[in-house]
């Protein structure tokens, strides 16, 4: 049961919200020289409930929807095949995901108590945005754009909570965390491309066509690496920062992979892999840049 639950909470994928606090609390440290390991802790926990919450809802979403039972799963797409397979009852993992929800919202409440009205914007964007994000969000064609806004206020919050301070080094590098996790929202939506359509979902692929989505691909990981680089002239990242770009050789795997056929799909799970891969890298070197 305990595997069962750990599969559709999809615990690989919490590691971009660990990458995404790991970058704010690292920026707080650069710039402020101190963390609060307690509040840290608390970050940490209340972000994975979070995280947690917003992957069952979709799981659910996409079973009622029929979605998960219309395409094929892969490794890193398709839903986790637990409501297909009747391993958990639909409302289970339901009522599962309002429960996260309400953890993570109960943490984010006490540092609304301690640090006031910013981490209220923050809590409140992100609890309307995981609810409604497999329905009204995704449907609108907006995934990546609230993946990459959530990475960046993660980041930006992290530091918050520690410092109670909007630094614009956070904002900056929670930017380039954002486009790293939608990156891989992108690309993982390539195999269920057929199964979203069929069922009236609009993902960025979709609205641009596969051919077309394909292209236009390496420019999420051009404007990471640029604002990486970049970000050394005006204070915003550090010359460590370059040490992200060890992940490059994945980069340029996942691009040509996708490239070569966005249909085909050993070649999109190639660059799937690739792609997460390159993310994680970059993350956690970006983030161990700000503290060198």
């Amino acid at each position: 049961m305990l595997s069962t639950w750990l599969r559709v909470i999809r615990i690989r994928f919490l590691l971009a919200s660990v990458i995404a606090v790991s970058n704010g609390l690292a920026i707080s440290y650069w710039k402020y020289y101190t963390i609060d390991p307690i509040y840290a802790i608390l970050t940490y926990v209340g972000v994975i409930f979070l995280h947690a919450s917003v992957d069952l809802l979709n799981d659910y979403w996409d079973y009622k929807r029929g979605i998960d039972i219309a395409t094929k799963r892969t490794k890193f797409s398709g839903g986790t095949g637990v409501l297909p397979e009747n391993l958990l009852a639909p409302r289970t993992v339901y009522i599962a995901g309002l429960v996260f929800l309400i953890l993570g919202a109960s943490i984010g409440a006490y540092f609304i108590l301690v640090r006031g009205v910013a981490i209220a914007i923050i809590l409140g964007f992100a609890v309307i945005a995981i609810y409604f994000y497999s329905t009204r969000i995704v449907n609108a064609g907006l995934g990546e754009l609230f993946v990459a806004i959530k990475g960046a206020m993660i980041v930006l919050g992290s530091l918050y909570v520690q410092n109670a301070v909007l630094e614009p080094a956070a904002i900056y590098g929670g930017a380039i965390v954002g486009i790293l996790s939608a990156t891989v929202l992108f690309i993982n939506s390539f195999p269920d491309y057929e199964a979203d359509k069929s069922r009236g979902r609009r993902t960025l692929v979709i609205i641009l066509g596969r051919k077309t989505a394909s292209t236009i691909f390496p420019m999420f990981i051009i404007a990471a690496y640029a604002l990486i680089a970049g970000g050394i002239f005006f204070g915003l990242t550090k010359v460590y920062s370059l040490i992200s770009f060890v992940s490059m050789p994945f980069a340029i795997k996942s691009a040509l992979s996708l490239r070569k056929d966005p249909q085909g799909i050993d070649n999109i799970v190639t660059a799937m892999a690739s792609t997460v891969t390159y993310s994680r890298i970059t993350g956690f070197l970006l983030a161990l840049g700000y503290i060198l």
